[in-house]
């Protein structure tokens, strides 16, 4: 289990202000366009009624209409309430992401419960560190920032495998993975959690991770192994190649596994991009 961490004013000051940000988001501009990306898992049955022109022969229920003697069909409505399970990163990489990372958990959760969908929880390093079952509750996106906020991971190291594996375990949903994908093997079993789950990836990224300095030495330390090394920022330009041609292989084992996604940097608005994703989904419906 995590380790709880003692909630002071600054922690609760900052709980708050990352859900009313997200709360903000997810009223103004962001509900609408999820209700629309995504629809109910199909029809459900509402009641037995009359016949009336104009209704189709297939929905006549026959059983009701050789007992009553003239015809009566099935209503069904949309079943709209769907389940959405947020897959979240909190391996040591993550740590100077969390901020953002949480608050698109809070936006995805307050967006789901407005729209009468449950929301849930599925946080992992190397093994899951925290599970919080699908609720409609209105405390739940509070909850999920302050649990997030205010426990501390065992584990260091990212096994995406160990998240999806939990995940495939659960009923069929919506599922929003987060992470910044820093690490391999995990291919197969995302493909698998695609076929079974509407599965979309938030790709979280840092701008140093992106964007560093043209010289000097920079003393790097791996945030999940500990370990330290000493690199030569005249070699920039490689170093920018390297991440760059990483992070475009993640994107393709996702494209493969036909996982929409989208790219979110640290202190850059990212509304939009969601937005515009959203509708990319809405469109092909």
């Amino acid at each position: 289990m995590m380790h709880l961490i003692k909630i002071d004013e600054s922690l609760l000051r900052r709980i708050k202000a990352i859900e009313i940000r997200a709360r903000k988001l997810a009223e103004e501009m962001f509900a609408g366009e999820y209700l629309s990306a995504f629809k109910g898992r199909g029809m459900e049955f509402s009641e037995v009624r009359e016949y009336e022109p104009g209704d189709e022969f297939r929905l006549i229920d026959w059983n009701v209409t050789a007992r009553r003697g003239f015809p009566h069909v099935k209503r069904f409505v949309e079943e709209r309430e769907l389940s959405l399970i947020i897959t979240l990163d909190l391996s040591g990489s993550m740590l100077p992401k969390l901020d953002l990372a949480v608050e698109l958990c809070a936006l995805l959760a307050i967006s789901a419960l407005k729209n009468n969908d449950k929301a849930g929880l599925i946080a992992f390093t190397d093994r899951i560190e925290l599970l919080i079952p699908p609720s409609k509750a209105r405390s739940t996106a509070f909850l999920l920032i302050r649990k997030l906020l205010t426990t501390r991971p065992l584990g260091k190291g990212t096994d995406l495998s160990v998240a999806l594996d939990r995940l495939m375990r659960m009923r069929r949903g919506i599922a929003f993975l987060i992470s910044d994908f820093l690490c391999e093997g995990f291919e197969r079993k995302l493909r698998a959690a695609s076929k079974k789950h509407d599965l979309i990836a938030l790709i979280v990224r840092e701008k140093a991770e992106v964007d560093l300095p043209s010289h000097g030495l920079v003393e790097f330390e791996d945030p999940e192994t500990g370990r330290r090394a000493l690199i030569d920022l005249s070699e920039a330009d490689r170093l920018s190649r390297k991440l760059e041609e990483m992070g475009h292989e993640r994107k393709e084992i996702l494209a493969r596994c036909g996982v929409d996604h989208v790219e979110i940097a640290v202190g850059e608005p990212y509304i939009g991009k969601l937005i515009e994703l959203m509708r990319r989904r809405a469109a092909r419906r």
